[in-house]
């Protein structure tokens, strides 16, 4: 059975982001982790709700997720990911994109900054890793699709309302709000595969200078 991560600032953004791919891979073994809004009794039993009906497993931390969004050092958000991942070898990860999906939100960046060092490092082994891409240009607009996305992916009128309803109903959210007019229908990635990635130097042995 293929294995995959979820690696997201916040409870909701799995389901917002790529929902769809989730829910059209039910055979997988996810693991959804988010890295605030752990001591949110409302936000976490939300989230647990929508990990049962996907099928998945996670865990969630609880970074500081003030308005003032002061910014967090990558390596209390690196242990973060780390001491959650039940594993460090998967077929799949998505996680944010370099942009956060919409202006502005600094946890979503700092969490695809340190995804992507972890697994440029080999702290997280991947052979594929997705980041999010999406923009809302300056936040003018909705976000969509970025226009160097190297992946599109429609979802069917059927995955479309099965992702609505996680926003919706198991987060709670509104169809009037934000996140419900937020939802896309179409999601998009880039993509990181493990040729692009710097190779590892390994450890020298005794002796070596």
């Amino acid at each position: 059975m293929p294995i995959a991560a979820v690696i997201v600032a916040h409870p909701d953004d799995e389901s917002l982001w790529c929902g769809g791919q989730i829910l059209q891979r039910p055979a997988w073994d996810w693991f959804v982790l988010t890295l605030c809004r752990g001591s949110d009794r409302d936000r976490a039993e939300r989230f647990g709700s929508v990990l049962r009906y996907l099928g998945a497993n996670g865990a969630m931390g609880d970074l500081d997720d003030g308005p003032e969004q002061r910014p967090l050092a990558q390596e209390l958000v690196q242990r973060t990911i780390l001491e959650r991942l039940p594993a460090r070898a998967y077929d799949l990860v998505f996680t944010h994109g370099p942009r956060g999906e919409y202006t502005r939100h600094l946890r979503h960046q700092e969490c695809s900054a340190a995804v992507v060092s972890l697994w440029k490092g080999g702290a997280i082994d991947v052979d594929e890793l997705k980041l999010f891409a999406y923009d809302d240009e300056g936040g003018t607009a909705a976000p969509r699709i970025c226009a160097d996305a190297d992946e599109r992916h429609p979802l069917d009128p059927a995955t479309f309302t099965r992702k609505l309803y996680l926003v919706t109903d198991l987060y709670g959210f509104s169809l009037e709000s934000w996140e419900a007019r937020a939802t896309p229908a179409t999601e998009g990635f880039y993509r990181l595969t493990r040729s692009e990635r710097p190779p590892l130097r390994a450890p020298p042995r005794r002796g070596d200078p």
